[in-house]
């Protein structure tokens, strides 16, 4: 359970155990069990507009949701998007990108990518019925937690140290099985169309992990957070649909 405790209390910022050792192969180990915190964070989300549906107009509903989901996160995944379009897009070299995406301040392309995915999260919900959003907001955090256990596990980490490398290094041979088989018993229940929304979400993210390998020779911390929120996102895209 320790493993499971530090997974969870650096995905969120729900705090359940006081923990004080943060080791490189803890962090690892608790790669396997980001689909079950997705799940989590999908639960809350899904209670939270069960909650008010009723109670508030869509709009209104939408951005609490929204708001929630980075107050729950500590908005770990949209730095790591911020960081990653400031980098990726800066037209530099590889070496000049990954020095640009270890800054800790944000410029034009963060700000843009930030506020698009936001505005179109925002767009997506509004569409849905309290209904149909129950079952995406369940599926959304788990499918964005497989694609980051993906690009952990699949691709080279581009740089020498960082946090990130620890969960490459250390994440294990059944990590990747273990997710994908909790991401299964968590979707497959709540009917096909959920089931392909996260299938094709999925897919988005690791092409989306592949671009990101491809252009800074591997990936980062910063890269598993972008691929995470833009696998969010197609996955209300595609439940829309």
């Amino acid at each position: 359970m320790k493993d499971f405790f530090t997974g969870l209390q650096f995905l969120t910022r729900i705090r359940v155990v006081e923990q004080t050792d943060w080791s490189p192969e803890s962090f690892g180990r608790s790669v396997k069990y980001f689909t079950l915190i997705g799940a989590i964070i999908g639960l809350i989300l899904a209670g939270i507009n069960y909650a008010l549906s009723q109670f508030l107009p869509a709009h209104v509903l939408a951005v609490i949701i929204i708001l929630a989901e980075i107050v729950l996160t500590g908005g770990l995944h949209c730095d790591g998007l911020m960081d990653t379009a400031d980098g990726v897009f800066s037209g530099r070299s590889r070496e000049r990108m990954l020095e640009i995406m270890k800054d800790s301040r944000v410029g034009a392309n963060g700000v843009v990518a930030f506020v698009v995915v936001v505005l179109l999260k925002y767009s997506l919900i509004i569409d849905m019925t309290p209904t149909m959003l129950t079952t995406a907001l369940l599926i959304m955090p788990v499918a964005g937690r497989l694609a980051m256990v993906i690009s952990i596990t699949s691709f080279p980490y581009a740089r020498p140290d960082g946090m990130g490398k620890a969960f490459a290094q250390y994440a294990g041979p059944k990590t990747l099985i273990i997710a994908v088989l909790v991401a299964l018993v968590v979707v497959i229940p709540m009917g096909l169309p959920a089931s392909i929304s996260a299938g094709v979400a999925v897919l988005g993210g690791i092409l989306s992990a592949r671009y990101f390998a491809d252009v800074l020779g591997g990936l980062t911390g910063d890269t598993y957070g972008a691929v995470t929120a833009l696998t969010e996102l197609m996955a209300l895209l595609i439940f829309v649909i």
